[in-house]
């Protein structure tokens, strides 16, 4: 299931606060050594920048000239996959209007 690069760092970092909250004082909790699931939250750590570098690596690429095409090849991944992944719409595309709703001006006359 692929998640976000917000919803890695929020998952990293709940992981470690849990680990960090475990108190070995108190006696209803079994101690344990923790440090494979902290290597887990590193490894998602390291999951989320690698995500970053990635989106940002992509974008200088973009800046560069390199077709989505080039780009994709590198990645694995067919052109609109890349795209979908790494593309931010930088105006949003208006709504469809049908000529009924255009004013009377601007449609062409043939009455």
């Amino acid at each position: 299931m692929p998640r976000t690069r917000e919803q890695l760092e929020q998952a990293a970092a709940e992981a470690t606060q849990w680990l960090d909250d475990l108190d070995p004082d108190d006696p209803s909790v079994t101690v344990e050594d923790t440090a494979d699931l902290r290597a887990v939250g590193l490894a998602l750590a390291a999951i989320a920048a690698s995500e970053s570098n990635l989106s940002a690596t992509v974008a200088a690429a973009r800046a560069n000239g390199r077709s989505w095409a080039r780009i994709a090849a590198v990645l694995g991944v067919s052109k609109q996959a890349a795209m979908r992944r790494f593309s931010e719409p930088s105006h949003p595309i208006p709504p469809q209007t049908s000529r009924e709703s255009e004013p009377d001006a601007t449609r062409s006359s043939t009455r």
